[in-house]
């Protein structure tokens, strides 16, 4: 009944009803985010990452802080790991978490903001004061049709945001000196190629953050209100961390991969527009810590010779920049564990990354990931076709496992000293879907089993 439902009504009709309750659910929770600062994350990919690195860095200057993200639901210190697959909730979901902010105290809210979620009116009676747009680059098309109109759902949020009432916010007024109410601000990504549309709505304040050595796409002076537009050049990856350096100040980061710079910038220009001091920055990015499922290393891998990691990337741009971290480990082999997700999501991405990897890892193990109603050996065997592509040959090193666990095992079995086992696609995610229903499934702490079987059975 509702595959005929969904084929007579237009799907812009359907998503009305989501309008109806985001109004319903702001009504029942009293408009929480009039309440707070609210700051919205968008961009293809390092939503999450952002969100987290601004979360610590917030509470690392004194805010009370709650996010709501693809990893997890965060308020006032209290964590719970997101086991819906969604990053932007329906059901009225959002304006509860905020409610739940307000009553816990904070003074910050910080909402992953999709495009998906746009469309289905997710982000409506939200009052944004501010907005960050990490990237944008051709992804996720399954849902919007084309690129054209995808970009146009990030760009309506930020007309939005752009568009939110002004208000005022008791608890921040020391840092909004001589304003009767707090500015509406953007910060966009310079190194994207549609920086400059981002930053055509009449913002009270934007900034653009960028590396130096990449291409601006925007006039590096536009919205240069004191530091709020920032660059990173002189920037260094080495095995204990990131270093870089903003304006003449240098910072360090104890973090893995050269693409979180990006994700790192906009906090920092966040935190300046909020008058905080810069020592106090470069203390509180020097106290970042990774983020759940991405780059994760599980450090019970080391006592068997190799190395594990956990990552959320699933599309070719953030597993190519996962093998940038890769590579520095200088590994013996490179044992990956990955697949494609079915529900019609970007076909195409099955061959790409199945070529990238098949051309990148010693060996590929091609399993599960979340096939919905798909049958998930036609989404393995496409993947395994392009691996085979590179060279590869069936059952050497190209494996094909339905099971994930099966297929984890496999590659732990497989690592010998100095290897590193990547297992990719799902991340910190709390579940597969499967067939409409969500059976629990955690990567990192599947592997954390294995590895501590393995121990038991090793020092018997």
């Amino acid at each position: 009944m509702k595959s005929i439902v969904k084929k007579i009504i237009p799907k812009s009709v359907r998503n009305l009803r989501h309008l109806l309750v985001a109004r319903k659910g702001a009504v029942k929770y009293h408009f929480p985010s009039e309440e707070l600062f609210v700051i919205g994350v968008t961009g293809t990919s390092g939503k999450s990452s952002t969100i987290d690195f601004l979360r610590q860095s917030l509470e690392s200057v004194g805010f009370r802080v709650g996010s709501l993200s693809t990893v997890d639901f965060y308020v006032a210190g209290k964590q719970t790991m997101n086991d819906q697959k969604m990053t932007m909730l329906g059901l009225a979901q959002i304006q509860k978490y905020l409610r739940k902010m307000v009553e816990a105290k904070c003074d910050i809210a910080i909402v992953e903001t999709t495009s998906e979620g746009f469309l289905q009116y997710r982000h409506k009676y939200i009052n944004y004061d501010t907005i960050v747009l990490t990237n944008l680059y051709p992804e996720h098309i399954d849902a919007h049709g084309s690129f054209e109109n995808y970009k146009g759902a990030k760009l309506g949020i930020f007309e939005y945001v752009s568009k939110c009432r002004k208000k005022t916010n008791k608890k921040l007024e020391n840092f909004f000196e001589g304003e009767k109410s707090i500015p509406k601000r953007a910060f966009v990504n310079g190194n994207c190629a549609n920086a400059k549309e981002f930053l055509s709505f009449s913002f009270d304040e934007a900034g653009l953050f960028y590396r130096d050595d990449e291409i601006i796409y925007a006039d590096k002076a536009y919205g240069n209100n004191g530091d709020f537009s920032l660059s990173a050049k002189e920037v260094e990856v080495k095995k204990e961390g990131l270093s870089f350096v903003v304006g003449e100040i240098p910072f360090f980061a104890p973090l893995f991969g050269e693409f979180n710079v990006m994700n790192i910038l906009p906090v920092i220009g966040i935190l300046r527009s909020l008058n905080v001091d810069w020592k106090k920055i470069q203390k509180a990015v020097e106290k970042l810590k990774g983020v759940p499922g991405r780059v994760e290393f599980i450090p019970e891998a080391k006592t068997q010779g190799f190395q594990v990691i956990v990552d959320y990337a699933f599309e070719p741009v953030a597993i190519e920049a996962l093998y940038e971290v890769v590579k520095l480990q200088k590994p013996k082999r490179i044992i990956h564990v990955f697949g494609s997700t079915g529900g019609g999501r970007d076909v195409g991405r099955r061959a790409t990354v199945g070529e990238f990897i098949g051309n990148n890892a010693d060996i590929a193990i091609v399993t599960d990931e979340d096939p919905y109603d798909d049958n998930p050996m036609d989404i393995i065997q496409d993947v395994r076709i392009a691996v085979e592509k590179t060279g590869k040959k069936i059952d050497k090193d190209v494996f094909e496992v339905l099971d994930r666990k099966e297929a984890i095992h496999m590659a732990l079995t497989m690592a010998n000293k100095g290897d590193i086992v990547l297992i990719t696609g799902k991340g910190s995610e709390q579940g597969m879907v499967v067939k409409g229903k969500i059976i629990p499934s955690d990567d990192r702490q599947i592997v954390r089993n294995m590895l501590l079987k393995n121990t038991r059975q090793v020092h018997k």
